[in-house]
């Protein structure tokens, strides 16, 4: 079960830390990754983290957000700063385990565990 917080309202250029909170004994064998999903849009892909900590990030955020996992909290962060009001979706959370410690999917399609969502507003 995953438990997705840290949404909310921020005027553009400010910062949002995101969390992704896990119930299991082997967080740290999963993979994690954020997604997106803007009103009239497809969910997209912001960024991942794999079992072994490499990290992926959308072109769209590459810069200014950072993803990161505490396997100790069964935690995954993701922390966006000089945020834009197109950077406004619901943001999700999921996990997977993949026999590549390495590897991290980055379609929705590859994850079969989700958090519920949350909102992320960014007023110009």
């Amino acid at each position: 079960q995953l438990q997705a917080s840290g949404g909310g309202l921020v005027q553009a250029g400010g910062s949002l830390r995101l969390s992704c909170a896990a119930s299991g004994r082997t967080f740290s064998r999963y993979a994690a990754a954020w997604f997106r999903q803007a009103p009239g849009k497809e969910r997209e892909f912001v960024a991942a983290i794999s079992s072994g900590g490499t990290t992926n990030y959308a072109d769209s955020v590459k810069g200014r957000s950072t993803i990161s996992r505490d396997n100790r909290e069964n935690t995954v962060y993701l922390q966006m700063n000089s945020l834009k009001p197109e950077d406004t979706a619901v943001y999700s959370c999921a996990v997977e385990r993949f026999y590549d410690g390495s590897y991290f999917g980055l379609r929705p399609g590859e994850y079969n565990y989700w958090g519920q969502g949350t909102q992320v507003t960014v007023s110009s």
